[in-house]
């Protein structure tokens, strides 16, 4: 059950069928979790203190460890179960340790919930929290969220499959300017636990009811204050920034993108017939659209592009690697445009384990598989903007915009700050999987974070336009090959998420959590 119930978090994100999120299947998945873990810890509340020791109390710790590692280890493998497509369709690693990969790489990070589930039922019983649900659901909502605060920041952090995501369309998802994606998912967390909790509720008690009124009078406040829509109308006499743009998806096949001969001349002759004929202000390649060095291109084929680009009048991002043996590699977004003595450049901070940097003592493991990807060179955090007809366009390449901290880094400078994102990404390694539909969750959550428009181009989807408020406004069909044209408004105002988060990062997520498990553990308990 644990596992079902992992699993459904899992579809939560994305299904497989349609690619929706679905909050509601999100907040009962974790409902379940926390009813089995209050239960033990009702049952932990009928011992006396002299029992820490004995065997009924070593089992509920060996219990709730192990329910909340196997709920984790449902819902990431659940989640990421296409890496598995990466590493043996494309990696050529044998299927059994492509399968074991990926569920040891689940089963580390559900460790964390693990410890998390472990830490509330302790708390609950020794303090004697599970008849009062307010409380009690605070604190489960804290140590979950501290819980996905180190999965997505420690040892690098892989925070794909938050459960935040799975609110983009719900309707908690108003949240996301004032608290971002951690904070949704502390809320959700919470209303999961109260849902559980229902049945320990002493609901005669008045305290009870006040603060479950408090709760939702706070939260129709803020919705209705988000819909009146006062931080995102532009200013009096102020022009909207709206700007047409052409957005590529070449559809290179991933076992074919950098072979000499076949994709590698694939890729430059579409991309380069389309940035020699498109008109379009704006347009847009997506990651290693051109998987060549400069230096390595067909002779004129680059300088064609400089000259190409040297009028007022069109401008171009392009996903291209960059550097030499010397000062390093980088996956690299160059911008194009007149009047700049070097092109615009763009270098990926936040890279991929085993694909763009080998961690420690795991050389082994990539030898075993046949990825032409290997140690990168990092850019700094907050790089300037690509600047072109009044808009400040932010690039970020691949699965570098699920760090939403990373991306406020931009916004350190409001007269500076981004007017909009520009993701250029290639997950064609994982098929035609649901990964698709995560990513274009993830971009979305960035949106309504920063009530930024977010362009996306990629090799095979999902390229999209998604505006201010999170919407899909256009969007190209996966697996195909095209261009996507459309228009985006770019926005100046400054959300409440990006001015803390610019300037303390998610620390205070962090502090804000450990309070209140602080605050509980020095609750006396009461009878």
């Amino acid at each position: 059950m644990a596992l079902l119930a992992g699993a459904a978090q899992a579809l939560s994100m994305a299904d497989p069928w349609t690619g929706h999120a679905h909050w509601w299947l999100q907040l009962l998945s974790l409902s379940w979790l926390v009813w089995q873990l209050a239960h033990r810890a009702e049952r932990r509340m009928s011992w006396s203190a002299s029992t820490w020791a004995s065997p009924e109390t070593g089992t509920a710790w060996r219990r709730a460890l192990w329910l909340g590692w196997l709920f984790g280890l449902g819902w990431l493998a659940g989640t990421f179960w296409w890496l598995f497509i990466s590493m043996h369709t494309y990696g050529g690693l044998n299927a059994v340790l492509a399968v074991a990969a990926v569920l040891a790489l689940a089963g580390l990070l559900a460790i964390y919930c693990a410890l998390a589930s472990a830490a509330f039922i302790a708390v609950t019983a020794a303090q004697g929290l599970v008849h009062r649900p307010v409380r009690s659901a605070l604190l489960f909502a804290a140590l979950w969220t501290l819980a996905e605060l180190a999965r997505g920041s420690w040892f690098t952090g892989f925070p794909w499959g938050a459960g935040g995501y799975a609110h983009v369309d719900g309707p908690l998802a108003f949240l996301a300017r004032y608290v971002g994606v951690y904070g949704v998912g502390f809320v959700a967390a919470a209303l999961a636990a109260l849902l559980a909790l229902g049945g320990h509720v002493r609901w005669r008690r008045a305290r009870t009811l006040a603060g479950m009124a408090l709760l939702l009078a706070l939260g129709a406040a803020l919705w209705g204050w988000r819909h009146l829509d006062l931080q995102a109308a532009p200013a009096a006499g102020q022009k909207p920034l709206v700007t047409e743009v052409a957005l590529m998806q070449g559809n290179i096949p991933q076992d074919e993108k950098f072979v000499p001969g076949t994709g590698v001349l694939d890729s430059l002759t579409w991309y380069g017939e389309q940035l020699q004929a498109n008109r379009a202000p704006l347009i847009v390649g997506p990651e290693t659209a051109l998987p060549l060095l400069p230096r390595q291109l067909p002779d004129g084929y680059w300088d064609a592009l400089l000259a190409r680009y040297a009028g007022p009048t069109q401008a171009a991002l392009l996903g291209v690697p960059l550097g030499d043996m010397e000062a390093g590699y980088t996956n690299s977004v160059i911008g194009l445009k007149a009047g700049q003595a070097e092109p615009y450049r763009y270098d990926k901070h936040h890279l991929v384990p085993f694909g763009e940097f080998i961690p420690p003592f795991f050389r082994w493991f990539v030898r075993m598989m046949n990825i032409p990807l290997g140690d990168f060179a990092r850019g700094a955090v907050g790089q300037p903007s690509f600047e072109w007809q009044g808009q400040r366009l932010a690039p970020n390449v691949c699965y570098e915009d699920l760090f939403g901290e990373e991306l406020a880094a931009r916004f350190a400078d409001p007269a500076r700050a981004p007017t909009a994102f520009v993701n250029v990404s290639n997950i064609a390694w994982f098929g035609d999987s649901v990964a698709i539909d995560q990513h274009l969750h993830i971009s979305r959550m960035r949106a309504l974070e920063f009530e930024r428009p977010m362009l996306r181009a990629t090799n095979t989807g999902a390229t999209a336009i998604v505006d201010h408020r999170g919407q899909v406004t256009h969007l190209l069909p996966r697996l195909t090959r095209g261009v996507l044209h459309g228009s985006f408004e770019g926005r100046t105002h400054v959300t409440p998420f990006a001015r803390w988060a610019a300037r303390a990062g998610l620390w205070p997520l962090w502090a804000g959590c450990a309070l209140i498990v602080l605050l509980a553990l020095l609750r006396r308990r009461r009878a």
